[in-house]
């Protein structure tokens, strides 16, 4: 028997994408070229034409509504890169992301059941932006990992009860090397984010500490980690350690990692699953120039079947998506060989290979530890 879980990399809804649906927040915004929200819809447009207003709120999931509806999914994880406020409180960083309370309900759309906010925007909007962001999260039922009102919150795993299999835990940790800000910390008395200050064996047994304390034995434990730069394929040795580390000693059955602008390469470990960079899965990057050799309009769907027993990987499905007009679509057949080629590439120097299925998706090979 195993469990299905449904993972993704940046979901950052607000901005540009917050701005076509039913209620935006104010447009206004404080970076150092751009001060409207607005100005990235209309970047989009002139790369990829017209994008309606008001759009429905499983507008922007595209065809990723029909992969979870066919893939039906035990537990749908995002990383949420987005503050869900109306607040006005700016942090001083260079670039804000919010989308309003009442667009919120795009997360419902797609029936995601946990948000990651152990990420470098969740307090865009200031520590009043994040207590808005866990009150909505909270009236929707959507559990959270990552932050919270406070360190012993921020640093709790969001627990899924699956009647009859178990279940999963999902701690989730920012790292200062994504871009999060130290002074984002939660502490005993202030809300933050759960921030772990580097990758050591000193830091990888504390993690796993805190893991024992909180699972049962049978329990799936997730780890979500956003860490490392926006753009490029190298995976640190600090990293690889790290994950490697939650795994022998803490006894880890899928390291989630983030934070890259593009999907990154993939390593099974004794049989247990490490994402290094699940890439961007809606954001409002269109028509802006820069970095076009990543692709970052090319995203991954990752559907990974957790065996219940071993709680190691059984089945990994990859589905690459494309952004396009501010929602997902399935890609050209060029774009499908790119992302393919990209991820069995990367993915090649750690013992595992991408290949296509015959219903036209991919799946991850790997030796397996038996």
């Amino acid at each position: 028997m195993s469990i299905r879980l449904f993972l993704c990399g940046d979901v950052m809804t607000g901005r540009g994408i917050d701005q076509v649906m039913a209620k935006p927040c104010e447009p206004i915004l404080h970076e150092e070229y751009v001060y409207s929200a607005i100005d990235y819809v209309r970047l989009a447009e002139d790369a990829h034409g017209p994008i309606p207003r008001g759009v429905g709120f499983s507008y922007v999931w595209g065809e990723a509504i029909a992969v979870l509806d066919r893939a039906a999914p035990d537990l749908r994880v995002i990383n949420l890169e987005t503050s869900i406020t109306r607040s006005s409180d700016f942090e001083p960083k260079g670039i804000n992301y919010r989308m309003s309370p009442e667009n919120a309900a795009c997360l419902a759309a797609a029936e995601i059941n946990c948000c990651v906010l152990a990420n470098n925007h969740v307090l865009d909007w200031g520590r009043g932006g994040l207590r808005d962001t866990l009150a909505v999260l909270d009236r929707m039922q959507i559990k959270t990992s990552g932050a919270g009102a406070d360190s012993g919150e921020a640093a709790a795993p969001a627990v899924f009860d699956l009647p009859g299999r178990g279940r999963v835990l999902v701690f989730a940790y920012a790292l200062p090397t994504s871009g999060t800000p130290w002074n984002w910390a939660a502490t005993l008395t202030s809300p933050g984010v759960n921030l772990l200050s580097e990758l050591t064996e000193e830091s990888a047994d504390a993690v796993c500490r805190q893991i024992t304390r909180a699972r049962r034995h049978d329990d799936i434990v997730v780890v979500s980690l956003h860490w490392g730069p926006n753009w490029g394929y190298d995976i640190p040795d600090s990293q690889r350690r790290f994950a490697r580390a939650l795994i022998d000693e803490g006894d880890v059955s899928l390291v989630h990692g983030h934070s890259s602008h593009h999907a990154k390469g993939i390593e099974v470990y004794r049989d247990r699953l490490i994402l290094y960079g699940c890439g961007d899965f809606l954001n409002d990057y269109e028509g802006i120039r820069g970095y076009e050799a990543y692709r970052d309009d090319l995203v991954v769907m990752y559907l990974a079947d957790i065996d219940s027993a071993s709680r190691g990987l059984d089945r990994l499905e990859l589905v690459p998506l494309q952004i396009r007009q501010f929602r997902l679509i399935r890609p050209s057949e060029a774009n499908f060989e790119w992302i393919k080629g990209t991820l069995d590439r990367e993915s090649r120097q750690y013992g595992a290979r991408v290949t296509t299925t015959s219903d036209k998706r991919l799946a991850l090979t790997w030796k397996a530890k038996r």
